[in-house]
């Protein structure tokens, strides 16, 4: 039996994160290193769309999205961390077509 490959497809309303690799430490403007681990406030983190489920009318794969690291699920494959959540626990998108928006820029 050969291994054959499968294609993951989310469903209903499923979003499939990779985290940013600029999510743990951070740096202050005033030059100060922010571990990871320190908490003045729940942090939310950025993370780049992998998969979308069928129900999902917000994001697309590639899109940047803004969530809370404790609202998700943790899954691996071929070695890399993905995060499961659904949409209505996103906080915001950031995407190169957006119809409005903050006017702020990632």
């Amino acid at each position: 039996m050969t291994d054959a490959k499968l294609e993951i497809q989310m469903l209903h309303d499923r979003v499939m994160v990779r985290v940013s690799e600029e999510s743990g430490e951070r740096r202050s403007s005033g030059g100060i290193v922010i571990p990871a681990t320190a908490q003045v406030a729940k942090r939310l983190l950025w993370g780049e769309v992998y998969g979308v489920g069928s129900h999902v009318r917000s994001v697309q794969a590639g899109d940047q999205v803004l969530f809370n690291p404790e609202e998700q699920y943790e899954v691996e494959v071929q070695g890399e961390i993905y995060l499961v959540l659904r949409e209505r626990d996103l906080h915001a998108v950031a995407s190169e077509q957006t119809e409005q928006g903050t006017g702020l820029y990632l």
